[in-house]
């Protein structure tokens, strides 16, 4: 009789080499563990280089993997370029990025919304995701391939007046993860995990009973994501499972209305 292999074994990461932005906290900390967990060495970018580095100790402490901590503002193109030159110094490749930085800050009005506050929203959410993708894609692309995750929202196709700047965003984010897929196919994957509402530190300023009526009422789960329930898709896409999946745009939500 034929060998069949073992399906489970299309989700493994050994000894793949996965950068996180925003990696120390939220989505981003349930990636960068999942994905040591089944066998990535793993890079975790933020802003706090002491966030990043307590995940990283947590990380080595409790796997076999390598960490590697790095503090960077996503928006400022120079700094990517150095986060990238020290993960390809340090492990001479990265096999998965996930773009996961982002920020939607609060405005008082449309009007009073500032061209700083604009400038720093799109510089995060599109910019910097914009700039590793050419980057790390064109290596992956001459090199042995790899997949390109990026975490988008589900207010890039329902954006409501409170959140336009990041809406705008984020619907370019998706739009790249199309055009970025065909720019670096088929060695190169690029896919877009659209993110609903999750209970991360952000939910914290919520009004929780609020959130709770509306999930209730209105999405098909009839409540909020838990961070952890991000890591089925991040897997998919970052492993073998996903092998003829690229361009895709797929709604992790809850069943928002």
């Amino acid at each position: 009789m034929p060998d069949h292999p073992d399906p489970r074994d299309r989700f493994l990461l050994t000894d793949k080499v996965a950068l996180v932005t925003g990696g120390s906290r939220g989505l981003g900390r349930e990636m960068v563990k999942a994905f040591a967990a089944v066998g990535a060495h793993v890079i975790i970018a933020s802003r706090k280089l002491e966030n990043c580095q307590e995940l990283a100790d947590e990380i080595m402490s409790t796997t076999d993997r390598q960490a590697m901590a790095y503090g960077c503002h996503v928006g400022d193109w120079g700094q990517l370029d150095g986060l990238v030159d020290m993960a390809y110094e340090r492990f001479g490749r990265i096999d998965v990025l996930v773009n996961n930085a982002g920020m939607s800050p609060l405005y008082e009005s449309l009007a009073g919304h500032t061209e700083a506050l604009y400038d720093k929203v799109f510089d995060v959410n599109l910019k910097g995701p914009f700039r590793l993708m050419a980057n790390v894609g064109t290596r992956m692309a001459e090199g042995a391939g790899g997949s390109i995750i990026n975490v988008s929202s589900g207010g890039a196709v329902r954006p409501g007046p409170t959140i336009l700047p990041y809406s705008a965003a984020k619907a370019g984010l998706n739009a790249m993860t199309i055009g970025f897929a065909h720019a670096f196919g088929p060695k190169v994957r690029v896919n877009c995990i659209q993110a609903g509402p999750f209970l991360t530190d952000i939910s914290k300023a919520w009004d929780l009973e609020a959130v709770k009526a509306h999930h209730e009422a209105t999405f098909a789960m009839q409540r909020p994501g838990n961070p952890d329930e991000v890591i089925g898709a991040a897997l998919y896409f970052a492993s073998d499972a996903s092998s003829w999946t690229t361009g895709a745009i797929l709604p992790v939500d809850g069943g928002m209305p």
